[in-house]
């Protein structure tokens, strides 16, 4: 797997200030997409062991919330495969980090299920590591500068680590920490 940018001391993807790890390839191509040029699966830099010892170096800190996985499309399943020895030893080192991630593809129909369109052989223990996932393709029309933490008006922001997976920021607006 390719990774077209790390962002430290990140604000602006998740709770927090945060490292963001950008990673390249995404097959959506959503219409106003903000990173187009990390849709090509070879654009950027190898992601290697030490990258993700970089990355984990990062967020010891105690004032770094965590990490965000964003692309290109973290969820694609080369991504999946390359990102969980990262997510597996972040959580292993610093269990009180939060990893968010941030997709295209929808949670119940593309992911949990086995015939999703990102379902692979890692899918399951690679979300059991996330403990928020914004879901959806970004739609320009349903476009808002207003939201938080998202693009468009049909993604939703999921706690995986809570049971049911609540919606973050549900339609009443109020963001519900997680």
């Amino acid at each position: 797997m390719k990774y077209a940018n790390i962002k430290y001391y990140d604000i602006s993807n998740g709770t927090g200030v945060r490292t963001s790890l950008f990673v390249s390839g995404c097959t959506h191509r959503c219409k106003g997409c903000f990173n187009e040029i990390a849709w090509d699966f070879q654009y950027g830099s190898e992601f290697t062991g030490e990258t993700i010892e970089t990355i984990l170096s990062s967020v010891a800190p105690k004032y770094i919330s965590g990490l965000s996985l964003l692309g290109g499309e973290p969820m694609e399943p080369p991504s999946q495969r390359a990102l969980l020895p990262l997510a597996r030893l972040l959580k292993e080192r610093f269990p009180e980090k939060n990893i968010w991630c941030y997709t295209g593809y929808t949670y119940e129909t593309d992911l949990l299920s086995p015939a999703g369109r990102a379902h692979c052989e890692v899918t399951g223990e690679f979300l059991s590591y996330i403990d928020v996932l914004v879901d959806g393709e970004f739609v320009e029309e349903l476009y808002d500068i207003s939201l938080p933490f998202r693009g468009s008006k049909n993604q939703r922001i999921l706690a995986l680590c809570q049971e049911g997976c609540p919606e973050l920021y549900p339609a009443d607006g109020e963001l519900r920490p997680g």
